[in-house]
This record gives structure tokens, sequence and C-alpha cells, in this order.
């Protein structure tokens, strides 16, 4: 069983960093690709970034493309996102997301995903 839980979220600056984790408490950890999602009160959930089970394949949006970096850490289940050169539109609240069976271009998709932690604010002021 899958059980994710986030952590590291908070209130940053604009142009300040964070580093978001994500623990999976279960014991397959490298047979899923893993996801961050976020979203705002209103809004539909917005796909972020995403890794494979391996690790060796990373996909960003573009709002975020070389500000975040998605990592995995297999010897700690967790899988982490760093972001850098934070702006206010980042403001949301951040989920990670573990799935299977889907192909890389459906991974941005929620429905690509089987279980979901309860996520973590970000706060970022201007």
């Amino acid at each position: 069983q899958v059980q994710l839980a986030e952590s590291g979220g908070g209130l940053v600056q604009a142009g300040g960093s964070l580093r978001l984790s994500c623990v999976d408490s279960g014991s397959t950890f490298s047979s899923y690709y893993m996801g961050w999602f976020r979203q705002t009160p209103g809004k539909e959930r917005e796909f972020v970034a995403t890794i494979s089970g391996g690790g060796g394949v990373t996909h960003y949006a573009d709002s975020v493309k070389g500000r975040f970096t998605i990592s995995r850490d297999s010897a700690r289940s967790t899988v982490y996102l760093q972001m850098n050169s934070l702006r206010p539109e980042d403001t949301a609240g951040y989920y990670c997301a573990a799935g299977v069976g889907h192909g890389y271009s459906r991974r941005t998709y929620e429905d690509a995903y089987e279980y979901w932690g309860r996520g973590t604010q970000v706060t970022v002021s201007s």
C-alpha cells in the first residue's frame, strides 16, 4: 500500500527557494513514477513535474521549467521538488502522487496517478 506524506511548504519571499519532500511509507516506491501537482482555490489541479520510477526521465510544466527540479531517493523512498526563483503565482497547495501503468505522455494528467498525498501549502509573497 502506498501512503504519501508531503512536507517542506511554507511562506517565502519572491525570488526565494523551498524544497518539498514526499515520503512513501509503503514498500514499493521504485515501482511507481511520481508526480507533483498544485492547486489554488477555485482552480483545477495543475501538473508541475514528474519523474520515472528509476529517476532517469523527468518532465516539467512550462511554467516551472528551469526553476524547479524533481528528484527521488529510493533509499529514503522520497521524492523531492526543489523550487528556486519562486514567484507569487507559484502560491498553491502542492501535492505529490504515485502512479503505475501509464506512458510518459499521460503522466501530466491527474488520472495517471493512483495515490495522492494530502498536500503542503506554499505561499510566495511579493
